[in-house]
């Protein structure tokens, strides 16, 4: 799991929890109604809002928040480097068989490209294709959450709405003002916290990974262009540095 988020869930949820003791126990702030009016409600404002292939997507979208291992990219700069090496010394040919050691399959399906022969043109025009549909999936996916984040305060304003309905509705009973006045503020606090601590951090944590991931691609084809034009290792490795700041890059020893 990502450090920043353990870290943020941890400061975040954690200190939310220790005041909600301090001030009198947890209890007090678990209401089922307020929990279906704010939960089921966003969850069904999604559905209509986006088809439920996308909706059940996004589950495994937001796993991508939390588990996504950010690859080095400079050992991602110095596998193209080794590449373009062995294909100048051994021909394209000889990285058929380097191919079966990769576990990144835009790598495997540009190096393929390569070795097949495929013009540069086509290779540029297939790999910009599959970066371009990445952002778009991502870009939908980000959507989703800023979209549920919308919806989440709106459905606690509506909880807070039936709540001060119901109270005023029995102001005669002094026994249900209580339990409808709780519906009234738990729903604005569960829309609150769903939204800022849940939906939009896991929308902003989407959008880096999803740079970093295009950033990634880009080098990489970046990279598999250089290797089919046949140029110098040293020049690839220049062209693939420039992706870099300064401070993260390092010396390789291509030759």
């Amino acid at each position: 799991m990502d450090l920043a988020t353990v870290i943020g869930v941890v400061m975040a949820f954690g200190l939310i929890l220790v005041s909600m003791l301090i001030g009198g126990g947890v209890g007090l702030f678990i209401d089922a109604a307020s929990a279906l009016i704010v939960i089921g409600g966003t969850i069904g404002a999604g559905l209509i809002n986006y088809p439920l292939g996308q909706m059940i997507a996004s589950v495994g979208i937001a796993k991508n928040a939390l588990f996504f291992k950010s690859e080095d990219i400079n050992e991602r700069i110095q596998t193209v480097v080794e590449f373009s090496g062995k294909a100048r010394r051994e021909g394209v040919l000889s990285l058929e068989s380097e191919v079966e050691k990769l576990s990144d399959e835009f790598m495997v399906a540009g190096i393929q490209l390569v070795v097949d022969g495929q013009e540069l043109s086509a290779i540029e025009a297939i790999l910009s294709t599959e970066i371009d549909y990445l952002k778009d999936r991502h870009k939908t996916g980000a959507d989703i959450f800023n979209t549920l984040a919308a919806f989440a305060p709106a459905l606690g304003l509506i909880g807070t709405l039936i709540g001060l309905v119901q109270m005023l509705q029995n102001m005669d009973d002094p026994s249900s003002i209580g339990p409808a006045m709780a519906v009234a503020l738990l729903t604005t606090f569960y829309g609150a916290v769903m939204a800022n601590l849940i939906f939009t951090p896991i929308a902003g944590k989407l959008k880096i990974r999803s740079a970093e991931e295009v950033q990634l691609r880009e080098l990489t084809l970046e990279g598999i262009l250089s290797i089919a034009s046949g140029d110098n290792p040293r020049l690839v490795e220049q062209k693939l540095k420039a992706y870099l700041p300064p401070k993260l890059r390092t010396d390789s020893d291509a030759k």
